[in-house]
């Protein structure tokens, strides 16, 4: 029988768009993959990749406790049904809840921190209890991945996290062949393009705020928002206040795209004006490989894809004034010299966040499991036969 592996994460749609990678390499090395999410639109997709995929309902952003014990019930249904040789869990509950079942049922598992939530952001109760369930259900992992430095940091510092068993990725790492660089497009005005869940932490009121500043000043662009709007977070803006900002000329929303490729083909450049605690914005990467121009903030995550003044400028953390000057700047440049800063990024993607490297260590650390199973079975059997 194959080697099961089973990848649980909060939505099947990140798996199409963060995970197909790894999902088919591993289907590749003869793994027998089992992918749990919640149903979604997204579910044939991931069929396609070649795994099994089985439902699970989450509560993504709720904090209930009952809902949450029914999740961990859930969870120990699963595993036990699959029995698998390793887990690989992604966004918190996962990472919390499925790794305190794994533990208990003697499962290896292998987390990945991408990014810290809107439980880090806001001090308090909620934070303090998060602080507490990363300890226990990290305790034991075989592997915890982070996708960036400060992230490691922080989980070392509060010693959410065992030292001897960590490791940085770059981020998803990103598919240089399916990401590549396009020309830009030909018109007179610039097009920033903002990649992201419609949540004011991603800073999407400092973008429109710029956006103002910068018509006020006199200067022509386009500027343009991509992503899911009305999303179940208390963060979250409303579609009446999406509708007041078109209403008003200052922004223009796009929606919904599973084709994420042709929008930043059709941009001048890519913003994330973020301060919501981002592990390794996956819409950077996607930029930087399609070599566009980035203007994202000076923080965790987003400050390890742009080389400032080189590949991208970084701007202040709700600074809206300090963003319009940054875009400001990208509409100066000459067409010719926005092409040379996209092409930076691409070099820095090829360097730095080839999804290639991403896949390789998981397939590092799901080998050293099951070569460490296999050991322990052996073990077993010759101390059987004394």
């Amino acid at each position: 029988m194959k080697n099961r592996i089973i990848i649980i994460v909060n939505t099947s749609w990140n798996l199409v768009n963060f995970r197909s990678g790894l999902i088919k390499a591993m289907v590749s090395s003869g793994l027998d993959v089992v992918a749990i999410a919640p149903h979604d639109q997204y579910v044939a997709q991931v069929l396609a990749l070649g795994c099994r995929y089985l439902p699970v309902v989450i509560d993504n952003k709720g904090t209930h406790i009952g809902r949450d014990l029914i999740l961990v019930c859930r969870f120990f249904r699963l595993l036990v049904q699959e029995r698998p040789r390793a887990i690989l869990c992604y966004t918190v509950k996962p990472n919390i809840y499925a790794s305190i079942v794994a533990h208990a049922l003697r499962i290896p598992v292998i987390n990945n921190i991408a990014g810290l939530g809107t439980a880090f952001i806001r001090k308090g109760w909620l934070n303090t209890l998060v602080e507490v369930l990363y300890r226990i259900a990290l305790s034991r992992s075989a592997k915890v991945f982070f996708q960036n430095d400060d992230d490691l940091k922080l989980f070392l510092s509060k010693r959410l996290a065992p030292t001897g068993v960590t490791d940085r990725l770059p981020g998803s790492g990103i598919d240089l062949d399916a990401f590549r660089p396009r020309p830009f497009p030909a018109r007179p005005i610039v097009r920033f393009l903002l990649i992201a869940r419609m949540l004011w932490d991603k800073g999407i009121g400092e973008f429109v705020e710029a956006a103002r500043i910068l018509q006020q000043r006199g200067v022509e662009a386009d500027f343009c928002l991509l992503g899911f709007l009305d999303v179940q977070n208390p963060a979250a803006i409303s579609r009446e206040q999406m509708g007041f900002w078109i209403k008003e000329g200052v922004v223009r929303y796009l929606g919904v795209s599973d084709n994420v490729r042709d929008e930043i083909a059709e941009a001048d450049c890519v913003v994330l004006p973020s301060f919501y605690p981002e592990g390794t914005p996956r819409c950077l990467l996607e930029a930087a490989a399609m070599a566009r121009p980035i203007v994202t903030t000076d923080s965790a995550g987003c400050r390890d894809v742009v080389e400032d003044g080189v590949s991208g400028y970084l701007c202040k953390p709700r600074d809206a004034t300090d963003l319009a000057d940054k875009l400001g700047r990208i509409v100066s440049l000459l067409p010719s010299e926005r092409e040379a800063m996209g092409l930076q990024g691409r070099a820095k993607a090829e360097k730095e966040f080839d999804e290639r490297i991403v896949i390789k260590k998981y397939l590092e650390a799901i080998r050293s499991i099951l070569e460490k199973k296999s050991r322990s079975s052996a073990d077993g059997i010759s101390a059987q036969r004394e």
